[in-house]
């Protein structure tokens, strides 16, 4: 059985990865190339769901505990 820490890896790793992914979609926001407008809708909806995912895991995180208490 894996503790607390092991998961608390889980989701810091996570949210490294959404913290990732919203970065490339602002910066696909906010380039001066050419995109459809349904291509930045779905770019601005993915980001505004990927915010909400990073709030919650750092939500999340902030709820393990260090270490577990016997």
């Amino acid at each position: 059985m894996r503790g607390h820490g092991w998961i608390k890896a889980l989701r810091q790793d996570d949210a490294r990865q959404v913290r990732a992914r919203i970065a490339e979609l602002e910066r696909d926001l906010i380039a001066t190339t050419p995109q459809g407008r349904h291509r930045r809708f779905e770019a601005g909806h993915e980001l505004r769901n990927a915010k909400f995912r990073l709030a919650r895991l750092e939500q999340c995180i902030a709820e393990i505990p260090e270490k577990c208490r016997r």
